[in-house]
């Protein structure tokens, strides 16, 4: 019985050692081991230092209405406060418009008060 057992270990063994050759074996033959391309044969080195992340410089956008110097917007200028909203009514944001957080405070108050009184639509365009 122990002549068994001893036997079986072995044959364990053995099953062990033929799966790690085969997985060898298979790598062999898929091509040569990973990075053992010479540098020709992979290509252009990608370094982040070789080239700038971004091709185009951001623009600092510039408040339009520190710009101006503006001290106040008016809700009855409803030309100016039309391009604020979108087709949809909506009020855009900062990040659209380019206006600081103040002005942009400002401009959503103006826009408010315009559609209660009737100067600016709560729904945008019409759709038909």
């Amino acid at each position: 019985m122990a002549d068994e057992i001893e036997n079986e270990e072995e044959f364990e063994e053995e099953d062990v050692d033929e799966r790690e050759l085969d997985d060898v074996e298979d790598e062999e033959e898929d091509g040569e081991e990973r990075g053992s391309r010479s540098p020709s044969e992979r290509g252009p080195r990608r370094s982040s230092r070789s080239f700038p992340r971004r091709r185009f410089g951001r623009r600092e956008r510039v408040c339009q209405f520190c710009a101006d110097k503006t001290k106040s917007i008016d809700y009855k200028q409803t030309d100016l406060l039309r391009r604020f909203v979108t087709d949809q009514g909506k009020i855009r944001g900062r990040r659209e418009t380019g206006t600081c957080a103040k002005h942009q405070r400002m401009v959503a108050r103006a826009v408010k008060r315009a559609r209660h009184m009737a100067l600016l639509s709560f729904a945008g365009e019409s759709r038909r």
